[in-house]
């Protein structure tokens, strides 16, 4: 069973749709077990970092999803929560990825939302996508630059794009959101 993690981050009813329309069934939950047991779970998230780590720290998912075996995709804040820290509330995160997530400077415009193209490095999980090829976004913070980047995008400054280590997998922009393209980003973490 493919889990959608259920904790206070928004945006868990558009990747349940996205996932449905693509022929799979899925379950949004928070209970550990569940967890546990799914064949492959989904961390997306619009929200607060810190208050979202506390939920997660309160039920224990912060432990397993750290520790979990199989394929694991994080979405936008999913992603985030996924780095060592964000400045986002000061907040300690699940330290998956080897990298920092800060936030836009003062002087660029934030959220950084809308359509941006993504220059891919080496990836698995976008498969045979192409270069310069458009995401949708929603964030004011970002991951800096890592050995585990495997996509970049531009807002006045390079930031990871996708994130990739041994079962990990996170993107910061939205596939559920981002068309066709995205749902084939989904489809590719759902072949596995």
């Amino acid at each position: 069973m493919i889990v959608i993690v259920k904790y206070n981050g928004g945006n868990i009813a558009s990747v349940e749709n996205a996932v449905n329309k693509l022929g799979y069934e899925c379950k949004v939950s928070d209970d550990l077990k569940t967890i546990q047991n799914a064949s492959k779970i989904i961390f997306p998230g619009v929200g607060e970092a810190s208050s979202a780590m506390k939920y997660l720290s309160e039920k224990g998912m912060d432990v397993v999803l750290k520790n979990y075996k199989k394929p694991m995709l994080g979405i936008c804040l999913g992603l985030q929560l996924m780095c060592e820290t964000s400045e986002e509330g000061n907040t300690v995160c699940l330290k998956i990825f080897n990298t920092k997530v800060k936030r836009f400077p003062e002087n660029e415009i934030v959220p950084h939302m809308g359509w941006n193209s993504i220059e891919i490095l080496n990836s698995t999980l976008l498969g045979n996508l192409k270069s310069k090829t458009d995401f949708y976004y929603v964030h004011s913070y970002f991951a800096e630059i890592c050995d585990e980047t495997t996509a970049i995008s531009f807002y006045n400054q390079p930031f990871s794009a996708v994130l990739e280590k041994d079962n990990f997998y996170a993107t910061q922009f939205h596939p559920e959101k981002s068309a066709d393209l995205g749902y084939q980003i989904l489809k590719n973490f759902l072949e596995l």
